[in-house]
């Protein structure tokens, strides 16, 4: 098989007529690669990507889903381009596609420096972190670019070679996908936050969920007993990332990000965070998926 995309989390392999995905241990935050490795995760994100391919299946949902085998993932092969024409066929679309539901993540660091406007989410006040979103918002991002940036529907139908129709046929995937997900979810006592999608357009143009949804890394989760009285208890990836606020290390790399010099190196992850952080992602896929890993 030949490598042809190594990702922060998974290697990418070209099978002639499939793709295979090999999941790795590695975790990644702020498009950072941590230099610690995480016992089972690879393992887990494999098998939890391959149950939700599995239950939008069972809902007639176009994916590109074949196999799971441990740490590797045998999936439809579509092209990878940086930039699409309408004129392609079966590739990957080069934008992600990001539906929030509560008010969290890079959406509220937003709110907070003035980038966005709370009214035009729908908010009469200044919201709260955690509060849920008047309506969902659907943001699509590039993918390919050194760092993702939100584009708008115009600049994203250039990029992923899409028209009006398709974007808004996507949207609609999407929302139904999160419904799917938040039913299954919410009788094991989970909240789903908000998380990212990608998608690739066939052969008519007939458009598949591909790549991974739905797992630790994508999606952002909450206890939903503690959110009922009061309490954000966060399940998902983003203890990580606060710790990284905790030590100072965001705010480098913020800094170093917006003047343009050379980014701090991120630390490793201490013993106590990485057995935190294995035993978080055993017991969601549990949460997640119903099953036992």
């Amino acid at each position: 098989m030949e490598l042809i995309r190594e990702g922060k989390v998974k290697k990418v392999y070209d099978a002639g007529n499939e793709l295979v995905f090999e999941f790795t241990d590695n975790i990644s935050v702020f498009d950072k690669i941590i230099p610690s490795s995480v016992p089972r995760k690879g393992e887990i994100l494999c098998k939890t990507a391959a149950f939700w391919f599995s239950k939008i299946g069972d809902y007639g949902i176009k994916n590109h889903f074949k196999e799971c085998n441990g740490t590797t993932m045998i999936v439809k092969k579509f092209k990878i381009v940086n930039k699409a024409d309408k004129n392609d066929s079966e590739y990957l679309i080069p934008l992600e596609f990001i539906t929030r539901y509560y008010l969290a993540g890079s959406l509220y660091d937003r709110i907070k420096k003035g980038k966005v406007n709370y009214k035009d989410l729908g908010y009469t006040r200044e919201p709260e972190y955690g509060e849920p979103l008047p309506e969902p918002l659907f943001e699509i991002t590039t993918k390919f670019e050194e760092y993702d940036r939100k584009v708008d529907f115009e600049k994203a139908m250039e990029i992923g070679g899409l028209t009006r129709e398709d974007i808004e046929e996507i949207k609609e995937i999407v929302m139904k996908v999160d419904e799917i997900i938040q039913k299954e979810v919410e009788r094991r006592g989970l909240i789903h936050v908000d998380g990212k999608k990608e998608l690739a357009l066939g052969r008519d143009r007939e458009i598949y969920v591909v790549d991974t949804f739905g797992t630790m890394d994508e999606d952002r989760w909450w206890d939903k007993k503690a959110y009922e009285n009061g309490e954000i208890k966060q399940l998902s990836k983003e203890f990580v990332r606060q710790y990284y606020r905790e030590i100072g290390y965001y705010s480098e790399l913020v800094n170093a990000r917006e003047k343009g010099i050379d980014e701090p190196d991120i630390p490793p992850l201490p013993d106590d965070m990485i057995e935190k952080v294995a035993k978080l992602y055993e017991e969601m896929y549990t949460k997640i998926t119903g099953q036992s890993i």
